[in-house]
């Protein structure tokens, strides 16, 4: 061997080592993903306002609803204890930086605003806004149009996507925000406002909930909408267990199970 090859063959060993010693300093300095976190915790903290039927919904101190246990399922895949967090729509972006919660859940749309601040898992629901009116008035407000006009009283809830969407879309129409989004269709039915605009799946739970309320076009919705889980904006590692934790859970069923015990 001659002493060029040996010197190249020295500095090849060199090269290896120096890039051996650059990856694992990478490693031994990459954060924690909070999907270990959870795990040494032995408890996933979820984030959900319990006032959305049939999604979450507050109820003698503990929560229900599609997503309730579905946030079950997805603790139980991690191997930890679920350990809900009660907060309120205009309060998810705030609550979700401070590390109150691990994840948000509880029919939450998925927004490019919202997209800025935290990740999302892989959408779980197509949905889109609907209006839902007293019966008779069924007929009366099927477009935009139609709703927008001097005389007809819009009624939201505050600080979600259908706050947003009603003041995006109804420029004289209107618009009473109403605090409580468990009450708020009662309003309609005593006359005190006309219509609400929501997500469809949940104008259909409301219209078999309350006789004399119906869902307009909820199949054909005035807005193309998805649902996802809200989670922690850059890590990828916790994201990606959730969204094949999600994968299966429709795979095998275990998602169409859930659905169908609140919705059908």
């Amino acid at each position: 061997m001659t002493i060029v090859s040996t010197m190249l063959r020295c500095a090849a060993i060199a090269a290896g080592f120096l890039g051996l010693a650059t990856t694992t300093g990478a490693q031994a300095q990459a954060p924690q993903s909070l999907l270990d976190t959870v795990q040494s915790r032995g408890a996933l903290q979820i984030c959900t306002t319990g006032d959305y039927k049939p999604f979450t919904l507050a109820r003698d101190g503990s929560f229900e609803g599609i997503d309730i246990e579905l946030a079950k399922s997805l603790a139980k895949a991690l191997g930890v204890e679920p350990r809900f967090v009660q907060t309120k729509w205009a309060d998810l972006l705030t609550d979700m930086g401070s590390g109150k919660c691990d994840v948000a859940m509880g029919g939450i749309s998925v927004t490019l605003d919202r997209q800025k601040k935290v990740f999302f898992s892989a959408p779980y629901l197509v949905n889109g806004k609907a209006p839902i009116v007293r019966c008779a008035d069924k007929g009366k407000f099927q477009t935009v149009a139609d709703i927008d006009k001097p005389e007809t009283r819009v009624i939201v809830n505050p600080g979600g996507t259908n706050e947003r969407f009603v003041r995006a879309n109804f420029k004289q129409a209107k618009i009473e925000v109403y605090p409580d989004n468990v009450t708020i269709f009662d309003q309609i039915l005593a006359g005190k406002a006309d219509l609400m605009v929501a997500e469809s799946i949940e104008v259909k739970v409301q219209e078999k909930a309350k006789p004399g309320l119906c869902a307009v076009n909820p199949d054909e919705p005035l807005q193309y909408g998805e649902m996802g889980y809200m989670l922690p904006r850059g890590d990828a590692t916790f994201k990606a267990f959730v969204d094949q934790w999600l994968h299966l859970a429709k795979a095998n069923g275990e998602f169409a199970k859930i659905y169908d015990q609140f919705v059908r």
